[in-house]
């Protein structure tokens, strides 16, 4: 056997296994594609296991969205509940106080047009729809004060749409929510 005629059987064994992980790769790719498109269609065509809704036009006179219920307000269980509602171009309320590790469920709404929440440097991300009820769960480890801006384009006073959540320690939260009612932070 001549070298000429073993760098041609090495050619030949070189481009077999070439073929075959190129062979694999386009399986993986293949398999990857059609799982991500399972997935993203199954999603999409479920829907969610539980979907609230809520008269828009009525959220300020009835319900749980009244004036007097918005705010953070500690359940018996030692959990957090905040009420909000988006509505162009605010938040009700502005300044949403709530402790520091504690869970928390933000539960809310829009009054008008499709509004969202995002805490910045949190997870917490919930589009605000009219007539649905977003809930969103909620944990923060450290006190401080995080901007709330509205991140869904509601119209022209969209850039000035803001809100605050202010964390507190949570001894002091909890001090703060003897006297019974929502909490806020205006007049702070």
């Amino acid at each position: 056997m001549s070298a000429e005629e073993t760098h041609h059987d090495s050619a030949e064994v070189a481009a077999r296994v070439e073929r075959r992980w190129a062979t694999i790769a386009v399986i993986i790719i293949v398999m990857m594609a059609l799982l991500a498109a399972f997935a993203g269609i199954h999603r999409a065509t479920m829907p969610q296991p539980r979907v609230e809704i809520t008269d828009p036009s009525r959220l300020h006179l009835s319900g749980e969205f009244v004036e007097s219920n918005l705010g953070s307000v500690l359940e018996a269980n030692g959990n957090v509940t905040v009420r909000a509602i988006g509505q162009q171009y605010s938040f009700t309320p502005a300044c949403i106080v709530v402790p520091a590790d504690t869970p928390i469920t933000l539960r809310a709404t829009s009054a008008d047009v499709v509004h969202g929440i995002l805490i910045q440097g949190t997870n917490v991300n919930a589009m605000l729809v009219p007539g649905y009820i977003s809930e969103q769960l909620m944990r923060f480890a450290k006190t401080g004060d995080y901007l709330m801006p509205c991140q869904e384009f509601c119209s022209f006073g969209h850039e000035g749409m803001w809100g605050k959540v202010k964390v507190i320690d949570k001894t002091e939260f909890a001090d703060r929510a003897k006297g019974g009612g929502r909490l806020g932070c205006v007049g702070q």
